[in-house]
């Protein structure tokens, strides 16, 4: 039996580019992950998308579409041995793209989209559901709710937590909702430190923006407030990435802080008698 994609026991991780690039990209960080996932607990899970659908203005990069996106994510798959994730953004891709990967992604924006969350609970593939900016914790009981009703057999469901809309251009994290949404659908809660300081519209040319130095101080107070799983979207070169560099972590700092999220996360779940003998 395979391992599971969403250990609730254990800490886990889904990363990778943003945005499917070339091959070199792709398995380069591929390659560092494959390396790094024999240290996490629960492993690692590679991502990246084929089409960024959800852009806000109309020349921003989509991708390379789904036929070469899926050929990509293949390649990644069997160079390295790691389990693959990917965005849906409609229900007719879903059957197709469960047919290469481990994991469907519903994007935040889509995660009240009945029909898209109906045909990824068909495919009785894992479905991480990215909350909404606009959804309150409890909120994503609904979302969960009809994945599980479509599913043909139980799989896993993750929900993932990515700030709220604060003002104009910009997210606030409230950590307290990472217990709620817990509580609230009963799944693994993962913690997106890349999106969630994202400025959508305040970057060059109104791209999406990002304050990249505060990751590591949100990922690791995330970890401490019980999240189950980390996404981090990395790049070689964040500064010259397709999409979404200025809150991507550059691939050479994602040891270090893995290491120290791990650490944050054993002394979390450990009692205070195990914290004593050690």
């Amino acid at each position: 039996m395979a391992a599971p994609l969403f250990p609730c026991k254990q800490f886990f991780v889904i990363a990778g580019p943003c945005v499917i690039e070339s091959d070199r990209v792709n398995l380069k960080v591929a390659d560092t992950l494959a390396r790094l996932a024999e240290r996490v607990p629960g492993g690692i899970v590679f991502k990246a998308s084929f089409d960024k659908a959800n852009r806000s203005n109309a020349g921003a990069h989509r991708g390379p579409g789904i036929a070469a996106g899926l050929a990509a994510l293949d390649r990644v798959r069997a160079k390295t041995g790691l389990r693959i994730l990917t965005d849906v953004h409609d229900a007719e891709q879903c059957a197709i793209v469960s047919e290469v990967v481990d994991v469907l992604q519903i994007p935040a924006f889509l995660c009240r989209q009945t029909d898209l969350l109906v045909a990824a609970g068909r495919t009785g593939k894992a479905v991480n559901v990215k909350k909404g900016q606009w959804l309150h914790p409890e909120g994503m009981r609904g979302a969960v709710d009809k994945v599980r009703g479509a599913q043909r057999k139980s799989a896993e469901i993750a929900v993932t937590e990515r700030g709220s809309f604060f003002g104009y251009g910009d997210l606030v994290v409230d950590m307290r909702a990472i217990s709620r949404m817990a509580d609230a659908t009963n799944c693994p809660v993962i913690f997106d430190a890349t999106h969630s300081v994202q400025q959508p519209g305040k970057g060059v040319g109104g791209a999406s923006g990002g304050v990249r130095e505060m990751i590591r101080p949100l990922t690791l107070a995330a970890v401490a407030a019980g999240a189950n799983g980390l996404f981090l979207e990395t790049h070689p070169d964040p500064d010259r990435a397709l999409s979404d560099g200025p809150n991507m972590v550059p691939l050479r700092d994602l040891e270090d802080l893995l290491d120290r999220a791990i650490d944050v996360w054993a002394a979390a779940t450990s009692s205070p008698k195990q914290r004593t003998r050690s």
